[in-house]
């Protein structure tokens, strides 16, 4: 029986997310594979619950460390793999195996963070440039999670498009029971989930918002995520600007999640760069109206679930926010077209997919 490693370091994290579904899905198809997944200690009991049938290994090396490098290197060696998937670009540059590899995005590679030392990231950036590139090259193949991203890849590493395979990610309803969010009680919202990079363009959406505000006074902009360096960046600019109204949710739980999905006028997506969009997707999975950025895939993925603006515009995103909170008919039409969307994804067709892949690799063997 062939052996796959999969490298689930990633689990529990909102970019592993993905990881976590293809885990729980792709045991669920009974793959003809001696499985083993490498994960965090923190998520070992977790994905042994998910996937009883697969082996699951701890292996607590860092992203982007050398301790990655050799000893994720030395870990995998011994486990004699004959395919290994890396859910994430980062991997040992010198394992010499056979490997698929999915790269999300190339966000990082374009786009600073503010509250690390600049001349620490931008080395990091710039070696981070080098292995997506070698990533790429030593492949056997690549997955990534929408076209945008696939041409993009091909383009960067400069590799050929048929090597790289879309799979697209999925969104589930969630069902823990709906939790009230007391800060958000009985008051109008609008809401974003996410982590705050400068990509993710809040502060764009936080202008916006304050002027909203000036034909709805009484509106409330939730911004849901844990309160890190980079939201408190963003907590000082809204009060330097005097935006009030913003209510920074800190780390939600799955059931209150839910009920910020229930019970927002809309989600607000101001990104300039994505590689899928999932938190979009789960907005429209729960009937949530999608006001979006056209930027990079979005369109791709929402289709006609979502009303566009350009993200380089302050006023356009204020324009298509108030013709969701204004018009009720635009709202209701955008909450039956949402879940329509929705339901052309599914985490099943992902592993599925994925296992394709696999296949094809193995085959070559």
């Amino acid at each position: 029986m062939k052996r796959i490693v999969i490298d689930a370091r990633e689990s529990g994290t909102s970019t592993g997310r993905y990881v976590d579904k293809l885990v729980e899905y792709m045991h669920k198809l009974e793959p003809e594979y001696e499985v083993i997944l490498l994960t965090k200690t923190p998520r070992v009991e977790y994905l042994k619950s998910v996937a009883p049938g697969f082996r699951v290994i701890e292996s607590n090396y860092k992203e982007f460390t050398f301790a990655e490098q050799i000893g994720l290197l030395r870990q995998i060696n011994r486990l004699e793999a004959d395919l290994v998937h890396f859910t994430m670009t980062q991997q040992p540059v010198l394992y010499r195996g056979k490997v698929v590899a999915t790269i999300h995005d190339l966000t990082t590679a374009r786009f600073n963070n503010p509250v690390k030392n600049w001349l620490t990231f931008k080395f990091k950036q710039t070696v981070y440039k080098w292995v997506i590139r070698r990533v790429a090259k030593k492949s056997e193949a690549l997955i990534t999670p929408s076209d945008y991203v696939k041409y993009d890849v091909a383009q960067f590493g400069n590799i050929a498009p048929d090597k790289i395979t879309v799979t697209h990610e999925a969104a589930d309803l969630i069902t823990e029971p709906s939790e009230p969010i007391l800060a958000l009680g009985n008051m109008d919202f609008i809401m974003y989930v996410g982590r705050p990079q400068p990509h993710k363009n809040l502060k764009r959406l936080v202008r916006a918002f304050s002027t909203v505000q000036l034909t709805h006074p009484k509106l409330k902009l939730a911004l849901v995520g844990k309160l890190d360096d980079n939201y408190l960046l963003l907590k000082k600019y809204a009060r330097r600007r005097d935006i009030k109204g913003i209510v920074f949710t800190d780390f939600v739980t799955e059931g209150q999640l839910r009920w910020l999905y229930e019970n927002a006028r809309a989600y607000v997506f101001p990104s300039l760069s994505e590689g899928f969009g999932l938190p979009g997707l789960e907005a429209l999975v729960h009937g949530l109206p999608l006001v979006s950025s056209r930027a990079t895939c979005l369109p791709e993925i929402y289709k006609d679930g979502a009303l566009y603006f350009d993200p380089s515009s302050t006023e356009d995103m204020v324009q298509k926010i108030k013709m969701v909170l204004d018009s009720p008919e635009i709202a209701k039409k955008m909450r039956l077209e949402g879940p329509k969307v929705a339901t052309q994804y599914s985490w099943e067709k992902t592993a599925q997919q994925t296992l394709e892949v696999y296949d094809e690799v193995l085959e070559d063997r």
